[in-house]
């Protein structure tokens, strides 16, 4: 057996057990208007007696508002789980919107359809603004944002979307300075485990990792993967011992990839640091997890989340958003 589903109580209801008029109980809902002490009462019991909530769906598309916000990451359901930095991003900006009495959307692309559903979901107007995190160089999603004008902010600095404010850190120089501090050990062979070369984030590690070694650089020393997982340091590492067992240093372009290299590095016999040094970036909870703990690049990724979230604010207040570049530091431990 099924029970009846339930009906919602409106507005006529509540008028009709408080003995006033329609117009009384909308005068009460929306604070607008004179209305007694005791009608106020009647009304408000009223409320409670046939359980009326307002429904803030019809409310909302009068007012063409919705007060939510999505947050848009394009990366797989596993990584998006498994990342500490995402995670600290997604607090930083539910923090702000909530603040602002706004609602947070989760969208996670993970496919080709996943992009058709979540910028078919942007243009129907059902958030007022958006934070996207890991876009691509070449993403639907984010052409759907400035295609139709939505209020949002990169976390990061995709190319070719200068219309729409970003939040960053300045991975070229973070990712030399601590190639940089590796090479001052003595290493002398030392590759780079590369990902995300497709977004801003990852081709400016690379990038500061090549000028840290100038005339020393060897391309075939860099092993490349499209995301910064635990399993891409896993199969990475081995590429890269088999190009060059004589390698003593590692530059890992996240964490989690520096993570998956230290076992690796164990199965292949290898310590660290003494045999390997290695070098990480984001200083995640993978950076403490880790035996030993790693040397890496610290980013402010819940501040990050709070800044991006404040310039999809600002637009919707009718205020110019301004790009954020937040500052970086190197946390040196026991890896290298």
């Amino acid at each position: 057996m099924t029970s009846p589903r339930r009906t919602r109580a409106t507005v006529h209801d509540v008028a009709a057990q408080a003995g006033v008029s329609r117009g009384t109980v909308s005068r009460v809902l929306n604070g607008a208007g004179y209305v007694s002490a005791d009608a106020r009462a009647r009304i408000e019991a009223a409320i409670a007696e046939v359980g009326y909530v307002r429904n803030t769906a019809a409310r909302n598309l009068a007012r063409s508002k919705t007060w939510a916000v999505g947050f848009v990451v394009h990366e797989p359901h596993q990584l998006f789980l498994e990342d500490p930095n995402i995670g600290s991003i997604l607090l930083g900006t539910n923090e702000v919107v909530a603040d602002a009495d706004h609602q947070l959307v989760v969208l996670v692309v993970d496919s080709d359809r996943d992009a058709k559903r979540v910028s078919g979901y942007l243009r129907g107007g059902f958030v007022d603004g958006a934070v996207l995190v890991s876009a691509r160089s070449d993403d639907t999603v984010a052409d759907a944002i400035v295609e139709f004008g939505l209020p949002a902010a990169f976390v990061g600095h995709p190319a070719g979307r200068a219309s729409v404010p970003h939040v960053r850190i300045d991975n070229r120089t973070a990712a030399r300075q601590i190639t940089e501090r590796l090479l001052a050990t003595g290493r002398r062979r030392v590759g780079m485990l590369a990902s995300a070369l497709d977004r801003d984030s990852g081709a400016d590690r690379l990038e500061g990792f090549q000028q840290a070694l100038g005339d020393r650089f060897d391309p075939r020393l860099v092993v490349d993967d499209p995301l910064y997982s635990y399993q891409s340091g896993v199969a990475g590492m081995a590429e890269l011992l088999d190009r060059e067992p004589a390698l003593d240093g590692v530059f890992a372009a996240s964490d989690a990839v520096a993570a998956g290299a230290l076992e690796t590095l164990r199965a292949r016999g290898r310590r660290v640091p003494e045999d390997v040094g290695l070098v990480g970036f984001d200083d995640s909870a993978w950076a403490t997890r880790s035996t030993p703990h790693l040397s890496t690049v610290r980013q402010p990724a819940r501040d990050m989340g709070r800044a991006a979230a404040r310039l999809v604010l600002d637009q919707l207040g009718g205020h110019e958003a301004h790009d954020v570049t937040l500052p970086t530091e190197i946390v040196w431990r026991d890896s290298a």
